[in-house]
């Protein structure tokens, strides 16, 4: 970020806004904001305690079965939409569809298909996930230069040969900008999961301290789930810069 000429750190603007998030607390404007400061000092006293050990593994099971879903779903089907017309011109308008649709509304559908459970909430997290990284895949893989894949096919590549050494390495780039934004949105499915199908893992939390008014609380875990959203998606971006080299060279 540059201010005034002045290439600032790249963390600038998040103490830029904690600084105001603190000025806005300590002057009470609103109970439902409280100090950042008193947020931290919260943070620090629940996050060892077992409810909070509890919900973050809860909360951490039921992402990592649906990112791992929807990863291993969405990547394969990607490629094949890219690389096969039928199956593009088959699959694209229903992949669009899910992708713009309010997901939330098929919470109650899901609840009377696979119960109250952790499948109804993985299958929600799967599909908040899913489209945008088969879209991407899909993307990735109609980039591809045709000279690669006569190259496999000259070479009497097996088709699994030509997924896992040609596709998968060429449309890597974007792929991993769709896991990046599947990840994000996975978070928010997780947590609505948690708050309509069944009441756990950090939504149990945030439904206790906002009946109770409890903002620092409430905001405490906020942050914390901020706070892993903000490095899964810093950590895929680096993964991206570092395979650029795949995108110059296609």
């Amino acid at each position: 970020m540059n201010v005034l000429g002045y290439k600032l750190p790249a963390m600038s603007s998040l103490i830029i806004w904690g600084a105001l998030w603190e000025i806005v607390g300590q002057l009470e404007l609103s109970f439902f904001l409280p100090a950042l400061s008193d947020i931290f000092v919260t943070l620090t006293e629940i996050i060892g305690t077992p409810p909070f050990i509890k919900a973050l593994k809860e909360t951490a099971q039921a992402f990592a079965l649906g990112t791992f879903f929807a990863v291993s779903i969405g990547i394969p089907v990607g490629i094949l939409m890219g690389k096969n017309k039928l199956a593009d011109e088959f699959l694209l308008p229903w992949v669009n569809v899910f992708l713009s649709a309010p997901l939330t509304a098929l919470v109650p559908v899901l609840m009377v298909l696979f119960g109250f459970g952790l499948k109804a909430i993985v299958i929600t997290t799967t599909l908040f996930a899913i489209w945008i990284i088969v879209l991407n895949t899909r993307a990735g893989v109609k980039q591809i230069n045709p000279s690669l894949v006569e190259m496999a096919n000259s070479f009497g590549a097996s088709s699994f040969a030509a997924l896992t050494k040609i596709y998968f390495w060429a449309a890597l780039p974007e792929i991993l900008s769709g896991v990046r934004i599947g990840f994000i949105r996975a978070v928010k499915g997780v947590i609505i999961g948690q708050l309509l199908i069944s009441i756990v893992g950090f939504g149990a939390l945030f439904e206790l301290y906002s009946a109770q008014f409890l903002m620092t609380h409430f905001w405490a875990v906020l942050l914390v789930l901020f706070a892993m959203a903000f490095t899964l998606s810093e950590f895929l971006a680096h993964l991206e810069r570092k395979v650029e080299y795949y995108a110059s060279k296609r």
